[in-house]
């Protein structure tokens, strides 16, 4: 059994906004929020990024319109003895989407880590 860290992007809706920045804090807080409610402190939450489709550039993953933004975060969270990497899969979708229901969730990446393990 290995150790893996799951990363995860997450679709977040906030309203009533009028700069993206002020988007991004509520996602993350109210993301934050739902998770420590449910005991799931060990996920962390960060704003998400996408690359400029013109030049390639990271920047903030939100858009806003008419004072709503929808607004992309990173999820990881780390998963311990599975049985492989879609094994992690299942384990972290379920562990997260318990917390964030209705979000919709990709997994983006899947890194085995190191096991903790003696036997090996």
């Amino acid at each position: 059994m290995s150790n893996y860290l799951v990363a995860m992007e997450a679709a977040w809706l906030v309203r009533d906004v009028e700069e993206t920045d002020d988007a991004i804090g509520v996602a993350v807080s109210e993301a934050g929020k739902r998770l420590n409610e449910t005991n799931k402190q060990y996920v962390d939450v960060e704003p998400g990024v996408t690359g400029c489709p013109a030049c390639g550039e990271p920047f903030d993953a939100a858009f806003l319109a008419a004072n709503t933004a929808l607004v992309g975060l990173l999820l990881e969270i780390e998963v311990f003895n599975a049985d492989g990497e879609n094994h992690a899969e299942r384990i972290a979708k379920s562990e997260v989407g318990g917390a964030l229901r209705d979000v919709p969730l990709e997994v983006i990446e899947i890194i085995e880590t190191e096991s903790d393990d003696e036997d090996e």
